[in-house]
């Protein structure tokens, strides 16, 4: 008998399907603390969570059946995948069933904000009747900027449509090839959203690249018009510069579904009337809760069984009778994807991955793959794997050229993923040595050489005295030990700094280097 764990609350939909299903038994127990979880998680094989439950490295080192997690909605910021992976764990979401609902949800945000339809509610229920003080705008024939072109924003420019708006879109990595077909204005400069929408709405993954990418700068950029809307993830907005553009005028209002900490610790959108703000109820509609819990049951029961592993967000890329240097590039290839989808800047035109030395010589479809799903996986809010990357990458209109040659270069093998976007090229290199050790050796032609595991660290940086002593004063100011470490110059006057590191830096420690007067562009990246 197999055991699942339902630790947040389920709709009784998906109860039932585990219930009819032989060889398995549900337990619902909701509400548990960190230590009561792990006091009863060795009991079972699978566990159904929401968002109220943390699924912990302390958790996973107590959960000693457990075969998989099954999150009954999309985000899975509160499971430590990495953790997971370690320990066998497949980490699953549901992330079609919310599509509807965290569209439709936008657009209701969008039309209170434009109505006035919460302040103007509390002024009648209060006594007043006062039509002209909250006389409103149409979305008929306004434009709406959607950054963010995944499902969830395709969803919303459908809708946008049926209102008559114009629609501008823009998505950080590749926009859908049915966006344009569809009317939408595809811009590749994010500053042309800022400056002409009327509004604009949030369908983005919160990452490195994302978070606070809307702040003070930006906002003077928009109409005192404007309207933003994020029903996305907390943290994509900086809310203190948010509340500080209302109190100035600077844009018209705001609608905030997500918080950085939930529930919010930030609490200055009690100040303001044309700032809405709703508890996350993006999904949280008696359908969406029915669809997420009924597909979240199906999943977990399906690969506790030995079934199918469907939606999974950690599955391999390669399989048990893969040959072992195969397997060796394939690890090695996904992580160098994570490593240039959180380097590159802008959406991507082209991609082009080339095999030299003895590598070339093997069927490297597998290693492809592998690199496909880490790049696409950062910046897509669905989970990427062997059986739908090549989709995924269709529908952005993304193609993989490979390039073979079995002639080595200056290593014995190495494999290279070069990305284009709008704003330039960008290049990785990586080998696999004869006992297995990978190492990435080269980025954008700066010969440098460090261990792609866990979290990383790449500066791009003026060649200069002092760099590494700095960059390791402000690492151990923090508490962040530094594992491995590559040093890159070019005859230019610039250098790549590459380091590996035992923990990720914080945010105020990204922020102090990033200070640095020689410091040009910096990016970091798990690849756990």
């Amino acid at each position: 008998m197999y055991k699942i764990l339902i630790s947040d609350k389920l709709a009784q939909e998906g109860v039932d399907i585990l219930n009819s299903i032989d060889g398995v038994e549900p337990v619902v127990n909701t509400g548990l603390s960190e230590d009561e979880l792990c006091e009863i998680i060795g009991e079972y094989d699978g566990l159904i969570i929401r968002s109220a439950t943390t699924v912990s490295e302390k958790v996973l080192a107590a959960a000693t059946k457990l075969k998989a997690v099954a999150r009954a909605g999309v985000g899975v910021d509160n499971i430590n995948i990495p953790e997971a992976t370690r320990k066998g764990v497949i980490v699953m979401n549901t992330p079609g069933g919310n599509t509807t609902s965290a569209a439709e949800h936008t657009m209701a945000l969008m039309l209170s904000l434009s109505r006035n339809v919460v302040p103007a509610c509390n002024s009648l229920k209060a006594g007043a009747w006062d039509r002209k003080k909250y006389t409103g705008n149409q979305l008929c024939g306004k434009t709406l900027g959607v950054i963010g072109m995944g499902r969830i924003g395709m969803s919303v420019v459908k809708m946008a449509l049926g209102f008559d708006m114009k629609i501008m879109g823009y998505d950080p990595f590749a926009v859908p090839e049915k966006a344009k077909e569809m009317g939408v204005q595809v811009v590749t400069d994010l500053n042309e959203i800022y400056k002409t929408a009327d509004y604009i709405s949030l369908h983005i993954p919160r990452n490195e690249q994302t978070t606070n990418m809307i702040g003070a700068e930006q906002f003077k950029m928009m109409k005192p018009t404007a309207r933003i809307v994020n029903c996305a993830r907390g943290g994509i907005i900086n809310e203190p510069d948010l509340y500080a553009a209302l109190e100035a005028g600077e844009i018209a209002g705001a609608a905030l579904d997500v918080f950085p900490k939930e529930p919010p610790t930030e609490t200055g959108f009690t100040k303001h009337d044309n700032c809405l703000v709703t508890p996350h109820l993006g999904a949280s509609t008696e359908e969406a809760q029915i669809e997420v819990a009924v597909e979240a049951a199906q999943i977990i029961a399906d690969a506790i069984k030995g079934g199918p592993i469907r939606n999974a967000l950690n599955a391999p890329a390669v399989g048990a009778a893969t040959p072992k240097v195969v397997t060796g590039y394939a690890e090695l290839a996904q992580k160098i994807g994570r490593l240039m989808a959180a380097t590159i800047v802008g959406p991507v035109k082209s991609v082009q991955v080339d095999y030299r030395g003895s590598i070339a010589e093997k069927d490297i479809s597998a290693v492809t793959t592998a690199f496909s799903i880490g790049l696409l996986q950062a910046n897509l809010d669905v989970p990427v794997n062997i059986v739908n990357v090549g989709l995924l990458a269709k529908e952005r209109g993304i193609t993989i050229d490979e390039l073979k040659n079995a002639d080595s270069k200056d290593i014995a093998s190495s494999f290279t993923a070069q990305v284009a976007t709008d704003k330039g090229t960008r290049s990785i290199t990586g080998t696999v040595y004869s006992e297995g050790v990978a190492r990435i050796v080269s980025i954008d032609g700066y010969m440098v050489e460090f261990s792609p595991e866990g979290p990383v660290m790449v500066i791009f940086n003026d060649d200069k005295p002092g760099v590494i002593g700095s960059v390791g004063t402000v690492c151990g100011q923090h508490g962040v030990n530094i594992c491995t470490m590559g040093v890159g110059q070019k005859t230019d006057g610039t250098a790549v700094l590459a380091v590996s590191l035992d923990k990720k830096p914080g945010e105020e420690a990204i922020a102090q280097m990033k200070k640095l007067d020689f410091v040009n562009e910096l990016y970091t990246c798990d690849l756990c």
